[in-house]
């Protein structure tokens, strides 16, 4: 698999606009968490063309920019908007549990994308993951073979 660096920039505005809690399916994480370790220390960036997003997953958040707008300036330096984040909050009892998550909304009106991004992101992730497997040759075929079992 090629590999490349990639810097981008983004802004985390100076006030949020409101927090909800919520949970993410358990099979979303793992995906997400998946993404993550294969990474190391670095941002994994997800695009998600279905709404025009790039989710970013780092170790402690998940963060929504809107790839067409929303770009802003600071101190010299420009780079895009974050529009929400999510803050997993892991504590579960079973693998296949829910993962609680913080969601903090940095602009009005993003109810119907935090819904979409539950939806559409798990599509993204699962294709990511899947053309990693094909790209690394970890697509594996197997076969079933009789064991006779002596009697």
């Amino acid at each position: 698999m090629s590999s490349y660096f990639v810097r981008e920039t983004f802004f985390r505005p100076d006030r949020e606009v409101a927090r909800e809690q919520t949970r993410i399916p358990a099979s979303l994480y793992g995906a997400l968490a998946s993404l993550r370790r294969d990474a190391g220390d670095k941002g994994v960036f997800v695009p998600i063309r279905s709404m025009q997003y790039l989710a970013v997953i780092d170790r402690d958040e998940v963060v929504f920019v809107d790839a067409v707008g929303g770009y802003a300036h600071r101190n010299g330096e420009g780079g895009r908007l974050i529009r929400i984040a999510w803050r997993p909050v892991v504590r579960r009892d079973l693998l296949s549990t829910p993962v609680s998550c913080e969601v903090i909304y940095y602009f009005s009106g993003l109810k119907d994308i935090q819904r979409r991004l539950l939806s559409d992101l798990a599509s993204e992730v699962a294709k990511t993951l899947e053309r990693r497997l094909v790209e690394e040759g970890g697509v594996w075929e197997g076969r079933i073979l009789p064991f006779p079992v002596a009697r």
